[in-house]
């Protein structure tokens, strides 16, 4: 099968997996969502943009009505604290609303249309940085498709996969003008997709500074001085498609609060504070919850956090993770130094694409408890780019061998730990085991089964995402 074939059965797949999600999951078990639908009801209804006031995050209600898994006779209407949300999800949105009657399935299916842009735009940027290795384009484009969270959240009614999409053709255009050498015709071509992000998602707006900082590191050193203030201001030009909606927001919110966030933050009263969690857990057992809490809910916490899924799964997925480092730090050294200019520039706008993400997850975890890995999904193409590479690259004989010994060395620590305290975790032991035997077979047989191994570990996590709806979501979130 060519790759384009494998692509389009890919999202094919994606695109089947998203309608099951979207139509087993019971109306509003997904985070956020009767919020995000009462802003497409409100244009629909008032021809007109929401305003986000005191009163539209009614946490008493909301946490009942959760806890009663939104029993129909319990209205969502009150539930409107996205209100301050840029407007380009809910416009797009709305017409469907208007057609179909309001019907949730039909506007969780527009969103699985968004996610299947994601899926091929996460092909086409690691087509474009390694385009002597396909596998990796379509490693790349199975975890942004069939990481199981991500999944289910593609299948819901939030403006995240249109968000992903704008960021995802960004970096896919930048990575072409790295390759150009930043031909001065298309300098302005990104910033179509600054200013659609700035009307999508806060989470959006890191590629305005992306563009900032690789025009500054790059783009700078190839014009004249005379040039490169008129270049810069030129292609930025899009982005006043973008301002009345920051100078509606002022007009509505207050100078200084351009984004509504501050708006945001001064009305959801009853969510759970760091400093709260911070003064009763202690740093210790903070940093511990963000770290498992965050990491569980990447891969897989439905509903809205209530129901994980089974810890064996967790450990595997850890020990996969781990494999998959292992792999990228062997590949560094030799394969950082073979690549050419164009790539690594890609490869250091993805990682900071990744950083910048990672950090503003980190900002708003220090003013709210909010310990959900889908916060990370704006950088799923670079960790689905960089799992990818480590996972082929870990499964070459070198990287294979020492960690099978590392992996040998942990067993023996387990043992030895459970025969001085008589504490046996035997799920962790056997874990660890298993991936010892692992490494053992794979060193043991020829190079050329790597790729089909490599492929097998997407097609084991597609059957994991298949399996969630069935085995988590609808027994335990039904009402």
């Amino acid at each position: 099968m060519g790759h384009k074939a494998s692509l389009l059965t890919l999202i094919a797949a994606f695109l089947v997996l998203g309608t099951i999600y979207a139509s087993l999951t019971p109306p509003w078990q997904a985070p956020d969502e009767p919020a995000h639908y009462n802003y497409i009801a409100f244009l629909v209804r008032e021809g007109r943009l929401p305003v986000l006031r005191m009163g539209d995050y009614p946490h008493s209600y909301l946490e009942e009505i959760k806890s009663r898994r939104f029993p129909p006779n319990m209205s969502i209407e009150p539930i409107r604290y996205e209100f301050h949300q840029p407007p380009l999800y809910y416009v797009l949105a709305a017409p469907i609303y208007a057609i179909t009657g309001g019907s949730l399935l039909a506007l969780r299916l527009f969103s699985v249309a968004i996610g299947a842009g994601v899926v091929a735009i996460a092909f086409l940027i690691a087509r474009e940085l390694f385009p002597e290795a396909p596998e990796l384009a379509l490693g790349t484009a199975s975890f942004v498709a069939f990481v199981p969270m991500h999944t289910a959240t593609s299948a819901s009614v939030n403006n995240d996969s249109l968000a992903e999409l704008i960021i995802g053709l960004f970096l896919l255009e930048m990575v072409r003008l790295f390759k150009r050498s930043w031909p001065e015709e298309a300098l302005w071509k990104p910033s179509v997709f600054i200013a659609l992000g700035f009307l999508t998602k806060t989470t959006a707006y890191i590629t305005f500074a992306l563009y900032l900082i690789f025009f500054g590191l790059s783009a700078w050193r190839c014009f004249p001085p005379g040039k490169r203030l008129r270049l810069l201001a030129f292609s930025l030009w899009p982005l006043l498609f973008s301002l009345p909606w920051f100078a509606r927001n002022m007009a509505v919110y207050g100078l200084t609060d351009p984004f509504g966030l501050a708006r945001h933050d001064s009305i959801v009263v009853g969510q759970p504070r760091t400093y709260q969690w911070l003064e009763t857990m202690g740093a210790s057992g903070l940093l511990k919850a963000f770290l498992l809490t965050s990491f569980r809910s990447f891969w897989g916490q439905f509903g809205w956090m209530a129901v994980p899924m089974d810890e064996r799964v967790y450990g595997l997925l850890a020990l996969a993770c781990l494999f998959a480092l292992w792999g990228l730090l062997h590949w560094l050294p030799q394969g950082w130094r073979a690549l050419k200019d164009a790539q690594r520039l890609g490869l250091i706008l993805l990682a900071l694409s990744l950083s910048l993400t990672a950090l503003s997850f980190l900002w708003y975890n220090l003013k709210f408890v909010q310990h959900q890995g889908r916060y990370l999904f704006p950088a799923l193409t670079p960790l689905g780019l960089g799992f990818s590479l480590g996972l082929r690259e870990g499964l070459k004989r070198k990287a294979i061998v020492t960690a099978g010994l590392i992996l040998a060395l942990g067993a023996l620590a387990l043992v030895v730990k459970g025969l001085i305290t008589g504490d046996w975790n035997r799920f962790s032991l056997a874990l660890v085991l298993a991936g010892t035997a692992f490494c053992v077979v794979k060193a043991s047989i020829p190079e050329k089964w790597d790729k089909l191994i490599f492929a097998l570990f997407f097609f084991g996590l597609a059957i994991l995402s298949a399996f969630c709806p069935f085995v988590y979501i609808k027994p335990y979130l039904n009402p």
